[in-house]
């Protein structure tokens, strides 16, 4: 799990001294989508799923 964590700091800092804050909503988003794909993949929590959309 800290391996995850160094991962997301290293994108902070990136943004941070590039000053590319316009680019955290889609780096979100993403991480979003790709949860929600590994989330779906689960067949007891599909059905859930379907509800929300």
């Amino acid at each position: 799990m800290s391996g995850n964590r160094n991962i997301f700091v290293d994108v902070l800092g990136f943004l941070w001294e590039n000053k590319l804050w316009w680019m955290a909503p889609i780096i979100i988003m993403l991480a979003l989508v790709g949860a929600l794909i590994l989330v779906g993949q689960s067949t007891t929590v599909t059905p859930f799923l379907y509800a929300v959309f």
